[in-house]
């Protein structure tokens, strides 16, 4: 499973902006779980939102409600839709995805994720 994230930029706070993460390989996308990440500077990478195969989403604290996770299992790719952005939001975002068998895990993401993107900056100016 390959993953390319896109999408990222410079943005005025207040503002919105969407990622894309396109998948390839020979599974079936529609069987991964979704997920996005980000690290901001000097901070370890934290978990953002998730997506089924049921398309049952997840989100942080600190996002929800302002972003919002999707899938499209036919162009095998899962998207991030950010508003009200804030300078806070300042990271490189990462998506990642979980493959059959499913490894459940007692963390905010729920899945320990197999295959990460390469990532993409988001910055967010005041």
């Amino acid at each position: 499973v390959q993953l390319q994230a896109s999408g990222g930029g410079l943005v005025q706070a207040g503002n919105s902006l969407s990622l894309s993460c396109a998948a390839s390989g020979r599974r079936s996308f529609s069987t991964y779980v979704m997920g996005w990440f980000r690290q901001a500077p000097g901070k370890e990478r934290e978990f953002v939102a998730a997506i089924d195969w049921t398309s049952k989403t997840y989100y942080s604290d600190s996002v929800k409600d302002r972003f919002i996770i999707s899938r499209d299992d036919a162009k095998k790719t899962a998207y991030l839709q950010m508003s009200k952005l804030s300078p806070e939001d300042t990271a490189i975002y990462y998506c990642a995805a979980d493959v059959p068998p499913y490894i459940v895990v007692n963390t905010p993401a729920r899945w320990e994720f197999d295959y990460w993107g390469q990532g993409t900056q988001v910055t967010v100016s005041s």
